[in-house]
């Protein structure tokens, strides 16, 4: 049988943030199984096809990347917006993550969103 076990994270931003950058205002994550469910809300001045936030990942401490979740379309008139990636792998003795996001001009935030990984 599945546990689910819904865990809620609100990180710390660990830099300031620019203007232009795809912000993450909060994450949340829930293991199912062995796996985690990462749900992230980012907030970016998405202005059409031609400029808007069009991704963010998940890091360990070394910025080794964990996930990728590629924004398909801008999001100009849902701000800030949610989007979730299933099935990620959390190496054991990982104790907290960070996300980026990634904005199609100005590429990937400094903006780093630290949460803990709790078991």
């Amino acid at each position: 049988m599945k546990r689910i076990l819904p865990l809620v994270f609100v990180g710390l931003m660990t830099t300031s943030v620019a203007a232009h950058d795809a912000a993450v205002l909060e994450v949340r994550m829930q293991q199912v199984g062995m796996l985690w469910n990462i749900h992230v809300t980012v907030e970016h001045p998405d202005t059409g096809w031609d400029h808007y936030a069009d991704g963010w990942e998940v890091q360990d401490a070394q910025g080794n990347v964990l996930a990728f979740r590629e924004l398909m379309h801008p999001h100009v008139n849902e701000q800030p917006f949610t989007r979730s990636i299933s099935g990620v792998v959390i190496p054991d003795g990982t104790k907290e993550v960070f996300v980026r996001g990634r904005c199609s001009v100005h590429g990937w935030s400094d903006q780093l969103f630290r949460i803990e990984v709790k078991r």
